[in-house]
């Protein structure tokens, strides 16, 4: 009895050291995996998609709301919808899942009602004239880019109703130059005087992605495209290139908008401007005038000009994106160079109670970074989601 007593202690024996050595050595492979991972600057999808769908919901329980046939809706930005209706929906099929985000849904939602409510909704901005005028040609542009991006995301082979008269809106709110009248508070880089240029890229990918939209285009449509076109052309010699770059992207949407010459001669300045490290700045992207004419130019608050300085996500992202959709290869130095920055600069985040993963960018104008008035928690991460929406669009367009 007792030798099997003592042989069963020692196969349990042997039977434990075996586990511990199994085990230990599975602990080993893991952690050598993820610093594998790690040295290889692969990203995370699930948490840019997670940051990203939480940031949506973020900015629809704080933006304003705005007075919509019987109801409410939540005004539209540029740093936070524009860029998430342009990156979700690509990268949730880049993770295998075809249906629309709970924000996707709403979003899309909110914006029908807009559109239906054309004639009696409340502007973006309606404390002087001025204001309504340039929040009316901001909103049917916001409103176009939306629902088409919606049904280029869906696969219609035409455009739902809601988008038909969101382009019809769009359309009859054109400036005889090809613009639209655009929100102007002396913020760059979107809110700003130069920020007309930027909106009519919006408007020209808007009509690119259209369904059908090279087929069976009624006279007047050509007509309407043609001064988008000819104030685009016009205009880009004088532009950022932050708007260049947004041109670029506009570009591969709207044919004839930009010769080869041009996107290449482009890509030689951009390179210019790239840092050591691979990223590009925002900062560096200008001039930014803040609505300035004469210089020297200077923003509306304090700004920490040695985080602008450095390479962040939105500009990466931004240039990265647009040369990979205009045709340049990946394995382009300046392009390599680029997404291997993307690759390894997305990080945990924590604000207020949030955790996130993400890519970062700083607004122009304003220290947000450090609290004070203007860096609410909220408000503090505007423009980082800018930086995770390209960074991944970039990212998916080069894996």
């Amino acid at each position: 009895m007792l030798v099997i007593k003592t042989r069963f202690i020692s196969i349990v024996s042997i039977l434990c050291f075996v586990i511990i050595v199994f085990y230990s050595g599975f602990i080993a492979r893991r952690g050598d995996a993820q610093e594998t991972r790690s040295r290889s600057g692969s990203w995370e999808r699930e948490g840019a998609a997670k940051y990203l769908d939480d940031r949506m919901d973020i900015w629809f329980a704080n933006a304003k709301k705005l007075r919509t046939g019987q109801t409410e809706t939540m005004c539209v930005s540029c740093h936070t919808t524009v860029p998430y209706i342009i990156a979700r929906p690509v990268l949730r099929r880049a993770m295998e899942i075809n249906a629309a985000t709970p924000q996707e849904a709403r979003l899309i939602e909110e914006t029908t009602r807009r559109v239906e409510n054309y004639s009696t909704r409340q502007p973006l901005y309606d404390h002087s004239e001025s204001k309504k005028i340039e929040s009316r040609g901001t909103e049917v542009v916001l409103n176009a880019l939306i629902l088409t991006s919606a049904d280029a995301a869906q696969n219609r082979r035409v455009p739902s109703g809601a988008t038909q008269e969101a382009l019809k809106q769009m359309w009859e709110m054109q400036r005889a130059d090809g613009a639209w009248d655009w929100l102007n508070f002396g913020l760059e880089p979107f809110e700003s005087i130069d920020g007309a240029y930027y909106g009519a890229t919006l408007a020209a990918i808007a009509v690119g992605i259209v369904p059908g939209s090279t087929e069976n285009k009624p006279a007047e449509k050509d007509a309407n495209i043609e001064r988008l076109r000819a104030y685009l052309k016009e205009k880009y010699d004088s532009q950022s290139l932050f708007n260049r770059a947004w041109m670029l992207l506009a570009s591969t949407r709207l044919n004839g908008s930009m010769t080869r010459q041009q996107q290449e001669a482009l890509l030689k300045e951009i390179q210019g401007r790239q840092h050591d490290d691979g990223g590009w700045a925002l900062n560096s992207l200008g001039p930014w005038r803040w609505n300035g004419t004469v210089a020297p130019f200077r923003p509306p608050g304090t700004r920490d000009v040695s985080i602008l300085e450095q390479s962040d996500g939105y500009a990466t992202g931004l240039i990265v994106y647009a040369l990979r959709q205009a045709g340049f290869p990946a394995s382009h130095p300046a392009l390599n160079k680029g997404i291997n920055w993307l690759r390894s600069n997305q990080h945990k985040v924590q604000v207020s109670e949030h955790g996130w993963q993400a890519w970062r960018a700083h607004s122009l104008n304003f220290d947000r970074e450090h609290g004070g008035e203007k860096g609410e928690p909220w408000r503090r991460m505007f423009m980082s989601d800018s930086a995770t929406a390209f960074a991944a669009l970039a990212l998916v367009a080069s894996d």
